[in-house]
């Protein structure tokens, strides 16, 4: 029982019995004063009516008229008069009539009043006593009354003191409902820090609570920046700040192996006689050429979401997401290049560019090879100059963008759809839980298709909330038909996360399957959360209250603020392949992970990794401190 709750019944008990004390106290009392006050009315009549006799000189008839004459007043249960030898005169006594009150109050409040008795006597002569008892039942009545007026006396002020409980409870809740969520917060980890309030045990307790969340912010904002040191030191240039040759490399064999690249750009970029330059103008000024260059490539690659890299002594690389125009991207590169470069170089040549495009499987090293001769081919020409590969084709796509989308509604209209699950396991070979996909069937073939292929043209006809939720839904039927399995997780894409209808439905087609929440796994997008760094925390709280476990994938790719992880309330990571590919050579990126794997446990998330292609890069991963690994190299036990 809530606090709140046990406060709520503290206040009713304690009116209630307080109401009950005083109306039985008042019942009593009152019992007593009209007892005796009837007793006291039987003397007194019986008195007057036997000196009433007595003056009269009554005889027997007499005696009897005047008693008869004073029963039939109704107000008196029993009137007798007997004769000094004990024989009765005359005798009256009333029926049991029916109380106007209840029976039951009748025989939990009885009136005890003596009969009153009074000697008849004329002159010396005695003619006999008399015995009176007046009725009760007009007695009862005011007692009942009296007893119902004092109820809903004690009813109102009753009412009165819940009011005021009300407001007390009211002012004591708020400020201890911020310490409850701020606790709450804290198992969910994320650390808030709140208004201390204005009640003194709250204060304390809040006071405490604030200083024991800006020490963890604290401790975890230290880990954070030692992590982002360890991470640039292993992944990053020192000069230039971009990624290595190997960090660059990592990711566009990720790209091109990816079940969900859509295809993309490379970009190869060269200084212009880098070597004439350096000998002209010293290492000092060359490194800030390659400074003034590398600062353009970081904001074209923070623009388009792509990655940029240097590579070589005198060579760049940008990668490009599939929505970019190629051509366009690389004339605005090489303009933004030449500005930059053009104190230094005046007039003459300053990059050349040459110009590859991804295809899903292909070899790194054809990819590499045909960018580079558009490079070579761009560098023949003596000027700033883009060549383009003959060879490089984008990905072919059936029908046009519309059709293609046709397509997909069909297919997901008509149920043409399944989940392929890939197994997430531990290092000890045991199932985590089962990473799935949508595929789709289009209509005249028998190929199943992975969905996220398709995502940029679902995107564009808002597609992609259905495919979503579509996965989900499939999802919970699997989990449903298999209730030994621990549990399935499902990717959410960036553009349903960013439709504002998506999330309610997300949320009301998870509570529609409250017993299957706490074994669904929801991964979302590293990028959404960098990017919405304001909202993400509300909502991943949100889906943390139906039981299901969210986490971001490809973890490392954008995010560089690892410090805003405890805000976040996130159950698990799952680091991006380019951080495992060639684990086992790289001292500097398993020192990374292993303090990535530490500082998450801390914080109460699992760590796992993705892309493993062979038996070396998933034995490094046990002596890092990861919990689980997926990819072609990860073999579930049969």
């Amino acid at each position: 029982m809530s606090m709140y709750r046990q406060l709520w019944l503290a206040i009713i008990l304690s009116t209630l019995l307080a109401m009950l004390g005083g109306l039985v106290a008042h019942t009593l009392n009152a019992r007593s004063y009209l007892s005796e006050q009837l007793s006291f009315k039987n003397t007194d009549n019986a008195i007057t009516l036997a000196l009433a006799l007595g003056q009269q000189n009554a005889n027997r008839v007499t005696i009897e008229l005047a008693v008869s004459a004073l029963f039939d007043s109704g107000h008196y249960e029993l009137i007798r008069v007997v004769d000094p030898l004990g024989k009765i005169i005359v005798e009256r006594i009333a029926p049991a009539n029916a109380h106007a009150v209840p029976e039951w109050f009748v025989r939990a409040f009885p009136l005890s009043a003596a009969p009153g008795q009074a000697q008849i006597s004329s002159g010396w002569n005695q003619l006999g006593t008399l015995t009176l008892t007046s009725t009760s039942r007009f007695a009862y009545e005011t007692l009942w009354k009296g007893v119902l007026h004092l109820a809903l006396a004690l009813a109102l002020s009753g009412l009165v003191g819940g009011y005021l409980g009300t407001l007390i409870l009211r002012r004591l809740r708020e400020p201890l409902q911020r310490v409850i969520n701020q606790a709450n917060a804290i198992s969910e980890r994320r650390f808030v820090v709140i208004d201390v309030p204005d009640v003194p045990e709250l204060r304390q307790l809040a006071m405490a609570m604030n200083s024991t969340v800006t020490r963890l912010k604290s401790m975890f904002a230290e880990e954070a920046q030692r992590l982002e040191v360890l991470r640039i030191s292993a992944n990053y240039d020192p000069l230039t700040g971009l990624a290595n040759r190997t960090f660059f490399l990592a990711q566009l064999l990720d790209s091109l192996d990816s079940e969900e690249i859509t295809g993309g750009t490379l970009l190869l970029v060269r200084v212009a006689d880098f070597s004439r330059l350096s000998e002209r103008l010293g290492a000092a000024a060359t490194n800030e050429h390659l400074k003034a260059f590398a600062k353009v490539f970081s904001q074209h690659a923070l623009r388009t979401h792509g990655v940029a890299a240097r590579i070589g002594d005198a060579d760049f690389a940008l990668l490009l997401p599939s929505q970019a125009k190629a051509q366009e991207a690389a004339e605005e590169l090489l303009h933004a290049l030449v500005e930059a470069g053009a104190p230094l170089t005046g007039n003459a040549p300053t990059a050349y560019i040459g110009i590859g495009k991804l295809q899903r499987g292909q070899d790194i090293a054809d990819l590499m090879a045909q960018a580079s001769h558009a490079l070579a081919a761009a560098e023949a020409q003596g000027v700033n100059a883009i060549r383009e590969t003959d060879g490089a084709d984008e990905e072919a796509m059936s029908g046009s963008a519309e059709a293609t989308a046709q397509l997909i509604r069909r297919a997901l209209d008509q149920g043409q759809v399944r989940l392929a699950p890939l197994p997430v396991l531990d290092l000890e070979g045991r199932l985590m839980h089962r990473e799935c996909q949508l595929e789709l069937m289009f209509d005249g073939t028998d190929e199943w298709q992975v969905a996220s292929h398709f995502m940029q043209i679902a995107a564009q006809f808002q597609l992609a909330p259905l495919i979503d939720l579509t996965a989900i839904q499939l999802g919970f039927e699997k989990l449903r038909n298999a209730p030994s399995l621990a549990g399935v997780s499902i990717k959410l894409s960036a553009p349903s996360l960013s439709e504002a209808g998506f999330r309610p439905r997300l949320l009301d087609l998870i509570k529609k399957n409250p017993d299957l929440a706490s074994r669904l796994w929801l991964e979302l997008p590293e990028a959404e959360a960098t990017q919405h760094r304001s909202v993400f925390p509300a909502f991943v709280a949100e889906i943390h209250k139906t039981g299901v476990r969210v986490g971001l994938n490809h973890f490392g790719r954008d995010f560089s603020q690892a410090n805003a992880l405890h805000d976040l309330g996130l159950d698990f990571l799952k680091v991006d392949s380019s951080f495992i590919r060639g684990l086992q050579y790289s001292a500097d990126n398993q020192v990374f992970l292993k303090d990535l794997a530490s500082v998450a446990h801390k914080m109460g998330m699992q760590v796992y990794a993705t892309g493993v292609i062979d038996r070396a890069e998933l034995a490094t991963l046990g002596a890092v401190g990861f919990d689980g690994a997926a990819g072609p190299a990860v073999r579930e036990v049969s």
